[in-house]
């Protein structure tokens, strides 16, 4: 009787691991699906984040610009700040950043152009909104290679 127990025993303890083994097994076959769809997602997510980064520059740009010719210079250097600031964001990110190198390369001499730019809507002058048009053409430009 001892051995018939111990045989059950060795049999019940195999059926177990085989059957803990088939488990594991099908647990991984679906894991590796969910795992391929979620690196496809977060890719996609990626760029999603990429293109709303770069159109919100874009619209705050077009904005300041619009916003100057039409004479409201306050408005216009705010939106000309902002995007300013978020263009310095993303130049200086660096791996983080949503633009290449050579964008960020490109993008750096516009810049340059920011004190001057904002002083100028500051004071209200009309030069600003031909400076604000400009950089948004060379904006789109380097952008939209």
């Amino acid at each position: 009787m001892s051995e018939n127990w111990k045989s059950r025993t060795t049999h019940r303890i195999r059926r177990i691991i085989l059957y803990g083994a088939l488990l594991l097994l099908a647990f991984l076959l679906g894991l590796v699906p969910m795992w391929w769809v979620n690196s496809q997602s977060s890719s996609s997510l990626a760029e999603a984040e990429r293109q709303t980064s770069l159109a919100r520059m874009e619209n705050s740009l077009a904005s300041a610009t619009i916003y100057a010719q039409r004479g409201d210079y306050e408005t216009a250097r705010q939106a000309a700040s902002d995007f300013f600031t978020a263009l310095r964001t993303e130049t200086t990110d660096g791996v983080d950043s949503g633009l290449s190198e050579a964008e960020i390369s490109s993008l750096q001499p516009l810049l340059t152009r920011r004190d001057e730019i904002v002083t100028l809507l500051a004071r209200g002058d009309t030069t600003s909104a031909d400076l604000l048009s400009d950089l948004y053409v060379s904006y789109r430009e380097l952008v939209n290679r």
